[in-house]
């Protein structure tokens, strides 16, 4: 299908892939993988024929169709969504008729055939468009209306639609929400393409590809196993070079030590002369000696707060006559890492920002006493300072012994070496979003708000962020579409959907699980079918099933009674504090310190006892 022979390129002398050889067969699905800069969005634009190798050859089928997604694209606006994808029947209309002009088919059986097609084509449309997470309504919808993300998604399903012999996506899931993921999964998997898939979503490695191939110091290792086997056979295969590499640098040393000992003796001028050309005819290994993957990184303890951080109750957001989510109801506790999932547009990030108070509501969203946020969102990189090196950027908040690992957690972020003086201002947009979550992540919080925290970062990195997150003794709201970023981390998820929030307790997967969905097919149709059954079952419950109903609709208002309670009794605590603080500035001046102002402190300080103990009581009770 295609062969790649004695492959080389290099930028400014600098070699980026150095005489790689491999075939890409028919139905083959291949993950690509390296760190960053490795070479891997190269190697599909060589293979795409977007860029021309320095040396060696890329030899294809001649009449190989190949579907090329990168990371970045230049849009066409001027059409409605419908009509952009609908531009791709022009090529399977002419496919159809030069097939039938072949076979010297009539222009009636031409007509009938261009038809047929279209008609199979249009069908075909609807549920690609519709499981990459686009509704019916957003069809007549223009193009130039949609963010870069749901542009990227129109550009995938016209590469789909074309069903080439070979697919080459640059990490397609950046911009989709799990359910359009799954569905991708299953449209890849059950698709006769080949494919080459370059992606840091470890879950949609394992579950499409069957082959790995990674990309390090310039050359390609092949591995006939998915992703996660690949893993252990790497790592098989990385301490065998160590040991290789360690032998011969010890080799090497010996070999100097010798010929430098002996350089100006005469009686050993052949034995150096043989050595010296041992050298220089060895074949130095080298081996990606760089290995942070157990790099342990701790952040600074979160500051106490109280037993709810956040409280919603009947919360209603609307965008004009939209309506965004209502009846919101639920309440995160102290040390809870808990997701919030869903499509695109249901209201996440929505959510998100009413809690930080940047957008009004209806209903009531409570912050906890004491709650200090650390939020991460895609405009985080804009707020950094572009005259501070990546290094100044984050010692100026590390604190501590975190303080002595800032080289080290650089390095566990893709900013090693020289990269840790390179200037703000000069970092690409993903760098800078790296940046600014390391920065937020040293600044000391008790509730981590995190929106889409992966989608600029490597395994590796995620690993190190992951594992750091988990550590974390306080508060946690992920809001992510990658399920093996979440998996072991959260133990709540929010699942955001017509109009609604609802609560699932478990990790992720026991959510995908019990929602058993494969495809988003499977789960509108469920959707649907739950709405035509519910009058029914409403109609058929057994008395005992709306006793038990009633009995956890009345514990539900008992708990959200309770935390209402100690929500106000927190507000409470925080205002004595305040006041507090401001008569004890008072009285440090001696023209304050009467009996008046004394009385008031000793009234604040027996009122926040009481408070304090009121607090204790709901807080035991609970």
């Amino acid at each position: 299908m295609i062969s790649v022979e004695h492959l080389s390129i290099e930028y400014s002398s600098r070699p980026i892939l150095d005489d790689i050889t491999f075939l890409i067969n028919p139905r083959d699905r291949v993950a690509l993988v390296g760190k960053n800069g490795a070479g891997k969005t190269t190697l599909l634009r060589l293979l795409a024929g977007v860029e021309t190798p320095t040396s060696g050859r890329i030899s294809k089928m001649g009449d190989l169709t190949i579907g090329y997604l990168p990371q970045v694209m230049m849009h066409v606006d001027g059409k409605t969504l419908r009509e952009d994808v609908m531009s791709v029947i022009a090529h399977k209309s002419d496919s159809v008729e030069n097939a039938s002009l072949q076979d010297g088919a009539s222009a009636y059986s031409l007509e009938a055939g261009i038809s047929g097609e279209e008609a199979r084509f249009i069908a075909e449309m609807d549920r690609t468009i519709i499981g990459l997470g686009f509704e019916r309504k957003d069809f007549d919808r223009p193009c130039s209306e949609f963010s870069g993300g749901w542009r990227m998604r129109i550009e995938l399903a016209k590469i789909l639609l074309q069903h080439p012999d070979l697919l080459l996506l640059d990490e397609p899931t950046n911009h989709l929400d799990i359910e359009s993921i799954q569905w991708l999964e299953e449209f890849l998997k059950n698709n006769g393409s080949a494919l080459v898939l370059v992606s840091h979503d470890r879950a949609f490695l394992d579950n499409v590809t069957t082959r790995t191939i990674e990309i390090t110091l310039g050359r390609i290792y092949d591995y006939n196993a998915p992703y996660s086997q690949f893993k252990v056979l790497r790592q098989e295969r990385h301490e065998q070079q160590v040991r290789a590499y360690m032998n011969q640098q010890k080799m090497i040393q010996e070999t100097e030590e010798f010929i430098e000992r002996f350089r100006y003796k005469a009686t050993k001028a052949v034995q150096v002369q043989s050595r010296i050309k041992q050298l220089e005819k060895l074949e130095r290994l080298e081996v990606d000696l760089e290995d942070n993957s157990r790099l342990s990184l701790r952040f600074p303890p979160a500051p106490r707060s109280g037993d709810f951080p956040v409280i919603v109750e009947d919360l209603r957001k609307d965008f004009g006559e939209h309506t965004v989510f209502q009846d919101a109801t639920f309440t995160i506790r102290r040390g809870e890492k808990v997701a919030f999932v869903g499509k695109n547009g249901e209201g996440k990030t929505t959510l998100v920002r009413c809690i930080m108070g940047q957008l009004d509501y209806m209903g009531q969203l409570k912050i906890g006493h004491n709650v200090k946020i650390g939020y991460f969102a895609q405009n985080q990189a804009a707020l950094l300072d572009g005259e501070l090196t990546v290094f100044q950027t984050i010692d100026n908040v590390a604190v501590g012994d975190i303080r002595t690992q800032i080289r080290n957690i650089l390095g566990a972020f893709m900013f090693g070496g020289e990269a840790s003086e390179k200037k703000v201002k000069v970092l690409s947009g993903g760098e800078r979003s790296r940046l600014a979550m390391i920065r937020l992540l040293l600044e000391p919080c008790n509730l981590l708000i995190l929106d889409e925290p992966t989608n600029h970062l490597d395994m590796q990195s995620k690993d190190v962020l992951k594992a750091a997150l988990k550590e974390f003794n306080g508060t946690v709201i992920c809001v992510s579409h990658d399920r093996d970023f979440l998996d072991g981390l959260v133990d709540k998820v929010y699942e955001f959907g017509g109009g609604k929030v609802k609560e699932h307790l478990g990790g992720i997967y026991d959510f995908l699980r019990s929602k058993r969905i494969d495809n988003l097919q499977e789960l509108e149709r469920k959707t649907d079918e739950a709405m035509r059954r519910k009058g029914d079952e409403a109609k058929g419950e057994s008395s005992s099933a709306k006793q038990d109903y009633a009995a956890q609709k009345a514990a539900a208002a008992a708990r959200r009674k309770k935390e209402k309670q100690i929500a106000d009794v927190e507000a409470a605590i925080a205002k004595l504090e305040q006041e507090q603080q401001e008569i004890e500035a008072l009285l440090t001046d001696v023209a304050q310190q009467t009996a008046e102002n004394f009385q008031r402190y000793e009234h604040i300080k027996r009122e926040m006892e009481q408070r304090l103990y009121e607090w204790e009581i709901l807080s035991e009770e609970e």
